[in-house]
């Protein structure tokens, strides 16, 4: 649905620039001309017409619509654009009902139709939370955080996440090492009336919260898998970026289906400008898509 909207403010805009800019070029003048030429008859006597004419309303309403839609082109495309959060699979950092903004031009700017990087504007760090065409079908937006980045070899074990870094040949390498985990609490999210766990994770100076179930977990028989490596291990490929959601064991991401090119990234979360609950009981009159309130609290910057 992003795809379609993008390509139809591209239209619009497109068509209600050149109408106003063939206007400005050849029909306004020509307005202008047959009404100067043209007589009219005031006090009887006949004089030159030099009442200003008027614009057919197709004009008049491109130059109504041009700058509002080529504004919000340029600020969609290549500045910010606003997300939903619709699933849990991002708990705690992002709730289901979370309004979150996303930096366009975070990782280089990109024409917005067929998506072609012209600027390059930097990379994804870890730790970073981006959002991406789903590698499995691109029409789709996709929220994760990155965890590995091209080159790296990532393991997953014991419900932890361990990192072999990128390394060049001659430089001094970095050792294989776990992510650290701190035990946060456990039952201030439930899920599936299980008590999850809160932990905090900690990628290079920064540090976010996830949440892991107690019991529950993926079978390592279900991770996608690559030749040469063990079940719950994945080498990044170049241009590519290993993700997780931070409810880990609520999440279909990178051990699902693979890994995310930098062509499919969209942009980094950096925001959330408004979080609305939609908590309500079963037998509530009111569709379940009308917001019951609103959290205050979470408007501000992403972890």
């Amino acid at each position: 649905m992003a795809n379609y909207f993008s390509l139809i403010l591209v239209i619009v805009t497109a068509v209600s620039g050149l109408i106003w800019l063939l206007d400005a070029l050849v029909l306004a003048p020509k307005r202008k001309a047959k009404a100067a030429s043209a007589p009219s008859s005031e006090g009887g006597a006949a004089t030159l017409g030099v009442v200003e004419p008027k614009e057919p309303y197709i004009v008049d309403t491109a130059k109504q619509i041009f700058p509002v839609i080529a504004f919000v082109l340029v600020l969609r495309s290549f500045l910010y654009e606003p997300f939903q959060i619709p699933s849990g699979s991002m708990m705690p950092t992002l709730l289901v009902g979370d309004f979150i903004l996303v930096e366009k031009f975070a990782y280089g700017l990109k024409d917005p139709v067929a998506r072609h990087k012209f600027v390059e504007m930097g990379q994804p760090e870890r730790g970073d939370i981006v959002v991406f065409k789903y590698p499995e079908d691109t029409r789709i937006d996709y929220i994760k955080r990155v965890v590995g980045l091209p080159g790296d070899v990532i393991e997953y074990r014991n419900k932890q996440v361990f990192v072999k870094p990128a390394c060049v040949s001659g430089e001094t390498c970095v050792d294989p090492y776990a992510i650290p985990l701190t035990f946060v609490n456990r039952g201030e999210f439930v899920q599936n009336m299980a008590q999850l766990e809160r932990y905090t994770e900690e990628m290079g100076d920064a540090t976010h919260d996830i949440l892991r179930h107690p019991v529950r977990e993926a079978h390592p028989s279900q991770f996608f898998t690559q030749p040469g490596t063990r079940m719950n291990q994945w080498i990044v490929p170049e241009d590519s970026y290993f993700v997780l959601g931070d409810n880990r064991d609520n999440s279909r991401d990178s051990r699902f289906w693979g890994f995310v090119k930098d062509e499919h990234l969209v942009g980094k979360a950096v925001a959330i400008w408004i979080s609305f609950e939609f908590e309500r009981d079963k037998d509530d009159i009111l569709p379940t898509w009308v917001p019951t309130g609103i959290r205050f609290s979470r408007f501000g910057g992403i972890d």
